[in-house]
């Protein structure tokens, strides 16, 4: 049945000589009586088995009648708080059973019969104040005219109102199971696994029910209302009136909740098109609500880490719209992983190696006194973003290739900070040595081209005739060659562009030869050298080394050169 209310502050009463009864719960036959304004006009009802929903004025009562025809009658009544709490009774006045009129057998005037009633304060049931979803329930009642009062003394609010004289046949609100907790079964960074036990309502009745979770960084909520509420009350409920308006209480299609926004997920269908004002989500971006169906366990994802969250779940009951919350649970993310500091002793190598994408940090706090600090650094594949903080403030910020030296002037009791970010190729490798004492560079300077050129005229069917750049330092060439497939895949070939990767990594049978060679104009800094005892039509991958002072080596540019086949 669908929601109806008529919303006037005014009181309920007799509209002849005998008590208004409650509305038909057949909808047409109802439709029909709300157009009689003789029997609806200036009133609040509560229509029997239907839930209403109504605002209220701050510091103004408002009140809701309904009637009870027959003594010893079940009777259920439960009000819903939205966005604030709420004092509410729920009051028994006896019915006139017939009016006074001094035996005319005409019914007395509206605006005395009104005063009679008001004048009567009645018997009190039952009340409440507070912001929990509360019941007033009694297997037999008596018969007469029962007034429902709320008052809200925070602010405007939203209410939601239900009463019934049969609540065991109508169960509109979705059972609990025996364990009504929310618990959390696994929980990460930025995702979270919620279950709970499923409602008995929908095997046992046969009824349509689904399960709504809302994500809050707030606080829990009590009611699913007070969820739409906090979403955006342009959305959730039909529009404010505003004191003294009248407008008409018959709109069906303001009543209820807006259609399911699944800031979670995919939106449902919704049974009526809206125009929202503006979006829940962007409006609330701390609180996520999503409808999963009948599922009965939810992951929840982008979640921040190490951050507080609550988490509340709603069984909804599909034929009525009304919902009952399961008791709330909360929970904290994990913490990001703490990125682990190295530290960088004085004067000693330390082999770094970086994720695609990821980052290292490396820490150098000199023990001693310095006025300069040198940072070596040898990229071992592609290039590295490197920055540098000296006490907290950045002095160096650089891409690095190849092998760099960084040079930054010192201070007493100075501590660095090393970032290093890796490529979005692939993995990085690094060898990092950082010191305070001016000493021979632990790597081999190498010159700024360090291809392998071939000379195609000087090629045999047994040798291949090389060159490469040197520079003004003395250092030591060791020349590896070894035959490859030409049909090898781009691993192995990045692999083998591998800088870092010495000459301990290669086989002995690899070996040419290794000679010295420095010249000090660097426009003669060239050497070459003829590698022999190939084989006729084969491919061969040709590697220089240049190991340094400290046995440090570096690789140049790989070089794949072929024989002639025919000679």
């Amino acid at each position: 049945m669908r929601l109806l209310l008529v919303l006037v502050p005014v009181v309920f009463l007799v509209g002849g000589v005998r008590a208004q009864k409650l509305p038909t719960r057949d909808e047409e036959l109802f439709q029909m009586q709300v157009r009689d304004k003789a029997l609806f006009h200036d009133s609040s009802v509560v229509p029997d088995g239907a839930e209403i929903s109504g605002y209220l004025f701050r510091d103004t009562p408002k009140r809701y009648y309904f009637v009870v025809e027959e003594d010893n009658t079940p009777l259920s009544v439960t009000v819903t708080p939205c966005d604030a709490p709420l004092e509410w009774k729920l009051t028994l006045q006896e019915l006139p059973e017939e009016s006074s009129g001094e035996g005319s057998g005409q019914a007395e005037p509206l605006d005395q019969q009104k005063l009679q009633v008001t004048a009567d304060e009645g018997t009190e049931l039952f009340s409440y104040k507070g912001n929990d979803v509360e019941s007033y329930v009694s297997s037999s009642s008596p018969s007469g005219l029962y007034q429902l009062e709320l008052l809200s003394t925070e602010k405007d609010s939203h209410f939601q109102a239900y009463a019934s004289t049969t609540p065991e046949s109508d169960q509109p609100y979705p059972e609990l199971p025996y364990d009504p907790r929310v618990d959390v079964t696994s929980l990460g960074r930025t995702t979270l696994t919620l279950a709970w036990k499923p409602t008995p309502t929908a095997a046992q009745l046969g009824q349509p029910v689904q399960y709504c979770v809302v994500v809050s960084q707030e606080h829990n909520f009590k009611s699913l209302c007070a969820v739409e509420a906090k979403l955006g009350a342009d959305e959730a409920f039909m529009s404010v009136p505003k004191p003294g308006r009248d407008f008409s209480p018959f709109d069906f299609a303001h009543f209820g909740f807006a259609p399911e926004r699944n800031d979670l997920g995919r939106d449902r269908p919704a049974p009526a098109p809206r125009a929202p004002a503006y979006s829940p989500r962007a409006a609330r971006p701390h609180i996520r609500k999503v409808c999963i169906g009948n599922k009965n366990i939810f992951t929840v994802s982008e979640l921040k880490p190490d951050t507080q969250y609550y988490f509340d779940v709603f069984a909804v009951n599909g034929a009525t719209n009304m919902s009952t919350a399961y008791v709330g649970t909360f929970a904290r993310t994990k913490e990001e992983a703490k990125q682990k500091t190295l530290e960088l002793k004085d004067g000693k190598v330390t082999d770094v190696f970086i994720k695609r994408k990821g980052s290292k940090f490396l820490r150098f706090a000199p023990v001693s006194s310095h006025q300069k600090v040198t940072f070596y650094l040898h990229s071992c594949l592609d290039s590295v973003q490197v920055q540098v903080r000296r006490d907290g403030k950045l002095v160096l910020s650089q891409n690095a290739e190849g092998v760099r030296q960084f040079q930054l002037r010192g201070k007493p009791k100075a501590k660095y900070l090393i970032r290093l970010r890796g490529s979005r190729k692939g993995a990085s490798m690094l060898k990092v040595l950082a010191s305070t004492r001016p000493n021979k560079q632990p790597f081999p300077s190498l010159p700024e081209d360090t291809r392998i050129k071939a000379f195609d005229k000087l090629r045999t069917c047994s040798s291949v005739t090389v060159a490469w750049l040197g520079t003004q330092d003395r250092h030591k060439f060791c020349v590896y060659r070894r035959e490859v497939d030409p049909g090898q895949g781009e691993d192995q070939r990045r692999r083998e562009q591998n800088q870092c990767a010495g000459p301990q990594a290669r086989k002995k049978s690899d070996k040419v030869l290794c000679k010295y060679f420095h010249s000090p104009n660097l426009q003669k800094a060239v050497t070459t050298e003829t590698i022999r005892g190939l084989q006729p039509g084969k491919a061969y991958l040709l590697d220089v080394y240049a190991v340094g002072h400290g046995g440090h080596s570096v690789k140049y540019q790989s070089k794949v050169v072929k024989t002639r086949k025919f000679c």
